[in-house]
């Protein structure tokens, strides 16, 4: 009697157990494996000097030697504009395509072919439609538009333009799927009362949107600020388009100072991670509410 009272129990534990979070398991190892142990094998990797006993000198030299530390402005002043020009080119057209149009389908196909190509092969078609020998530069001169070639690439606008150019498709995509979360009857509610649409969009649409375009402001800013193809090929990495990626790769396999390596990337994840940080940290200022799409 015992024992089957031990197994009746036992059995009802079995049934009751839920085995949907065991999924999750190999998810986790995954990102321990991928993720977690290199950063924290880079980590403290960083704090141990080839050419140094001092733990921070790694710091110490980047915050120092303004070949590192220009790189930080230089980075950022190419990854912000790209990120909001990606995301605010992205809100007027998301509204244009969230209600059925006409070419809907292609329109959106043509908006989203960059993004399958690959920043390299992106950045050689700019080499060969945009350089001083390109189609767009013979064009104007035959038409007699300009004395001399535009140069539009090797230098920031180059790479600038390689990044809305790969980045904009990601963004569309992201403030689309949350356009078309938010309740289509709430502009329309506010129209019958009169409401503008320039105020359907400044007091529903945007609070309501908020979330949506803070996490696509902080998922194209990582990947503007990671940057390095588009630096290389399409810009001057010896000068003014010398990127935080360009020190840590040129510390790592050519100066072959893994250590130094380790710190550059440690300060471009930190970076990234204050931002990150403040822009989710004042996405509360515009909307504060129990769902943010506006659906009931």
């Amino acid at each position: 009697m015992k024992a089957a009272a031990k197994s009746t129990a036992a059995g009802s534990r079995l049934a009751g157990f839920d085995a949907a979070p065991l999924l999750v398991v190999p998810a986790a190892l995954l990102v321990v494996a991928l993720f977690l142990y290199p950063f924290l094998y880079g980590l403290g990797l960083s704090f141990n000097p080839a050419k140094d006993t001092d733990r921070l000198a790694n710091y110490l030299r980047f915050f120092s030697d303004s070949r590192f530390w220009n790189t930080v402005p230089t980075t950022l002043w190419i990854a912000l504009p790209a990120t909001l020009i990606n995301v605010g080119a992205s809100v007027p057209i998301a509204f244009l395509m969230r209600n059925p149009i006409r070419y809907q389908r292609l329109l959106t196909t043509i908006l989203v072919v960059p993004i399958t190509l690959g920043t390299v092969l992106v950045a050689e078609g700019m080499l060969t439609y945009l350089g001083p020998q390109g189609w767009l530069n013979r064009v104007l001169l035959d038409l007699q538009l300009v004395s001399a070639p535009v140069r539009l690439t090797h230098n920031y606008w180059g790479v600038l333009l390689s990044l809305v150019i790969t980045g904009y498709p990601f963004a569309f995509l992201l403030i689309l799927s949350y356009l078309t979360g938010i309740d289509p009857s709430l502009g329309r509610a506010a129209s019958t009362l009169g409401a503008s649409s320039w105020a359907q969009f400044r007091h529903i649409y945007l609070p309501l949107l908020a979330p949506g375009l803070a996490i696509t402001f902080c998922l194209a800013f990582v990947q503007a600020f990671s940057v390095f193809p588009s630096a290389v090929l399409l810009g001057a990495p010896a000068g003014p388009t010398r990127v935080i990626s360009i020190a840590a790769y040129q510390s790592a396999f050519e100066d072959y100072d893994y250590s130094m390596a380790s710190t550059v990337a440690m300060i471009m994840g930190g970076l990234q991670l204050l931002i990150v940080a403040a822009v989710l940290g004042g996405r509360g200022l515009l909307y504060r509410g129990p769902a943010g799409g506006g659906k009931a």
